[in-house]
């Protein structure tokens, strides 16, 4: 009959045994106790996290000597943890974490090996896990170069026209309608397709752009859509993702959509209407989930008429329309533009009375991006912090006047040509439509016998307001 009384002795062997092997073999060895303070840490984990020696770590909470430490979960919840990974400073670490119990069963502390040098089979695992997190690395890099940089905040101006600019664009916001910006070059209107993604449901998103009139129209169905692996002679052999692609679930902005050639205008529609798109020299059809936003500097209308715009995809775009003022409607937003473009250069410089009151008798075609040219070359021109009227001069150099001044030029009797009469005679058609119809534009554009966006985009260009 065998002896039963050698059990335990062997149980007991056994356990220390094991425990004697793994201290040995194991990069690191810690136990702690049920309040999960450290008990017991051999001398080559102490000095792997910074310790001169394991007596440094005792009566320590585990989580100040080793960050990112499950100990304390393992005493709490009485659960094994057999194979995990943590970081360190100096290289991951493949980790076995055991409850200790006692007697009775309770769980009174947990001890840990860290198995990183020993266990050569886990190399491929280990080889796996620093690409994820090297892959993850470059996914957060990418998504942070595609979030959106601007908000409201950063579209400067408390003029009636700001105001009311950034309160439909608020509104927009909310919904993921199609937006459509209509302004001249440079009055704001991608920051404004940022602020409007940075305040939706889809921040958290990717904010994509894309410019339709920079890319050669050969590349741009490939650019928008992707492409297959090796759809055409140069192509990836890995195939490239397209702007939607990248943008699913976010944004894209398409900057100059009036640019855009009309095949690549058909297969926008059918994106809009239907959700979906093909890469490329592709079969496979891929799900669109964006919200698209889109900014011309032109008359979509009249492009529509001369049949360089595709009328259904107008339609499909004008749902929410906002219609971004030019520089010169909007003169009051002077002051707070040009202190913002100042800090924006990181300069201490300011502007003369005479300088401002110049900078207020310019129609800026360029609006704010022409007078953030203009403040710039007048401080790199210029040696002294205080800038005035001659430095603006210079930096402005032709002076276009406002109309208003034109109005005045010829009614003193001057000479005005054929384009600055035809402005000077539609000014004041318009003008007597808004009186006419109380300032509301929709009844004017009828009775003008133009569309909406038209008269919007006239009244710009005219420096008129409703």
């Amino acid at each position: 009959m065998q002896d039963l009384g050698n059990y335990p002795h062997i149980r007991q062997s056994a356990i220390r045994s094991l425990f004697e092997i793994f201290e040995q073999s194991s990069e690191g060895t810690i136990i702690v106790d049920r309040d999960a303070h450290i008990v017991w840490m051999n001398e080559r984990y102490a000095q792997r996290f910074g310790l001169h020696g394991a007596s440094e770590a005792i009566g320590r909470p585990c989580e100040s000597v080793i960050p990112g430490s499950l100990l304390r979960d393992v005493v709490k919840s009485g659960r094994p943890i057999l194979l995990d990974m943590m970081d360190t400073p100096r290289e991951p670490l493949v980790v076995m974490r055991l409850p200790i119990r006692g007697d009775a069963g309770e769980v009174i502390g947990a001890i840990g090996f860290a198995l990183f040098d020993e266990l050569q089979s886990l190399s491929p695992l280990l080889a796996r896990y620093q690409a994820m997190q090297q892959e993850l690395a470059s996914t957060r890099s990418q998504l942070k170069s595609r979030q959106a940089k601007y908000s409201f905040a950063h579209f400067i101006g408390t003029s009636a026209r700001s105001l009311e600019v950034k309160r439909l664009a608020r509104r927009s916001a909310t919904s993921d309608s199609a937006v459509l910006l209509l302004g001249e070059t440079g009055t704001g209107k991608e920051l404004l397709a940022h602020a409007i993604h940075n305040a939706s449901p889809r921040a958290s998103k990717p904010f994509v752009s894309l410019n339709t009139a920079a890319i050669p129209e050969t590349l741009l169905e490939a650019e928008f859509f992707g492409t297959a692996p090796g759809a055409f002679t140069g192509a990836d052999r890995k195939g490239r993702a397209g702007k939607l692609q990248i943008a699913h679930g976010g944004t894209l902005f398409l900057d100059e959509i009036g640019d855009m050639p009309l095949p690549l205008q058909s297969k926008l529609l059918r994106v809009l209407q239907e959700k979906e798109f093909e890469p490329v020299g592709s079969n496979e059809v891929l799900r669109s989930d964006v919200r698209l936003i889109a900014a011309t500097s032109i008359d979509l209308e009249a492009a529509v008429r001369k049949g360089t715009f595709r009328a259904d995809l107008y339609y499909r775009l004008n749902v929410l329309t906002l219609a971004v003022p030019p520089l010169r409607e909007r003169l009051e937003d002077l002051p707070a533009l040009c202190e913002a473009i100042f800090d924006a250069l990181q300069g201490r410089h300011e502007l003369h009375p005479e300088a401002m009151a110049l900078l207020g008798r310019h129609a800026w075609p360029g609006n704010v991006r022409e007078l953030h040219n203009v403040l710039e070359r007048a401080c790199l021109l210029s040696d002294d912090s205080v800038l005035d009227y001659k430095a603006v001069a210079t930096a402005i150099g032709t002076l276009h006047p406002l109309p208003e001044t034109q109005d005045v030029a010829a009614q003193t009797g001057e000479v005005e040509d054929f384009h600055q009469a035809r402005a000077n005679f539609e000014r004041e058609l318009i003008r007597k439509a808004l009186a006419t119809t109380a300032g509301d534009v929709p009844q004017a554009a009828q009775r003008l016998g133009l569309g909406r966006s038209t008269l919007y985009r006239k009244m710009l260009e005219l420096g008129l307001s409703s």
